[in-house]
């Protein structure tokens, strides 16, 4: 029994980056309904951890503190990376510090929003 907890221990690491890469796609079906570009891309994901027994825990923030969709985004944000085989749970926490703005998008946000 020994010999198969060792395997577990080593496939740990290993199994939480491939999680990580999981719930990363999982976030990038989600999107701000005023802006054609996904949360991830948009750089609203502050941090994705992975901690042992699956458990997920994502900081996030919004385009603004009065933005419409702060009721809906967080909690699809949850519900995509819930549906995720294997994850136990998932908390996502939201902070504007440091405040959003647009150097936080990706090449390919920006590139699709015109401003590139």
């Amino acid at each position: 029994m020994s010999n198969t907890s060792e395997n577990i221990e080593q496939k740990t690491p290993e199994t939480q980056g491939e999680l990580r890469d999981k719930v990363i796609a999982a976030i990038k079906t989600v999107y701000d309904p005023e802006i054609p570009v996904d949360v991830y891309e948009l750089g609203l994901i502050y941090e994705i951890s992975v901690f042992p027994v699956n458990n997920v825990f994502i900081l996030m923030t919004l385009t603004s503190p009065s933005c419409p969709s702060a009721e809906v985004i967080p909690v699809e944000v949850e519900q995509k990376v819930k549906e995720i085989a294997g994850v136990n749970s998932v908390e996502v926490e939201l902070t504007f510090d440091p405040p959003y703005s647009q150097d936080m998008m990706s090449e390919a946000a920006k590139l699709e929003l015109g401003f590139m």
